[in-house]
């Protein structure tokens, strides 16, 4: 599972990406749109920052807004920035790799190859998954797999 704080980094993301269009959004905007306490989302957006996904503009009418089009963040990138690795199990990472103390023989691990393939599979979704696409997902009521929502 994400944690509280990647879902609020996608929350406001997403805001930036409906709400922005290029042109910053104050902070205490997308804190009281987006429920979420601003303190809290000040610690988010600087670490969104030092990663490159936002920038930041001073002044009465500065805030903040993607640093990249929406269209190239993609969901992987926002959670590897949070969270870290997206494998389940640290033998199963790629760019997070390391050895599972209580392993036998890594080659032949079935926890090992079954965690590989969530990997690859979550990975080709979550990277496969830009910011336009979800908020796109969001404005045509959809889910990912393209089929409408019950609230539609």
């Amino acid at each position: 599972m994400i944690s509280q704080k990647t879902r609020y980094a996608l929350r406001a993301l997403l805001y930036l990406v409906e709400r922005g269009k290029g042109a910053p959004v104050q902070i205490g905007s997308i804190a009281e749109t987006q429920q979420v306490p601003r303190k809290y989302l000040e610690l988010i957006m600087l670490e969104l920052k030092k990663a490159g996904i936002v920038t930041s503009v001073r002044g009465p009418a500065g805030g903040y807004r993607l640093a990249r089009r929406p269209e190239d963040i993609s969901f992987g990138e926002v959670i590897r920035t949070l969270e870290g690795p997206i494998a389940l199990v640290p033998c199963a990472s790629v760019n997070f790799y390391a050895r599972c103390g209580d392993c036998h023989d890594e080659e032949t691990c079935a926890i090992r190859k079954v965690m590989m393939i969530v990997r690859d599979t979550s990975a080709q979704i979550l990277e496969g998954t830009s910011l336009a696409a979800a908020a796109g997902f969001e404005e045509a009521g959809e889910t990912a797999n393209g089929a409408v929502s019950a609230t539609s």
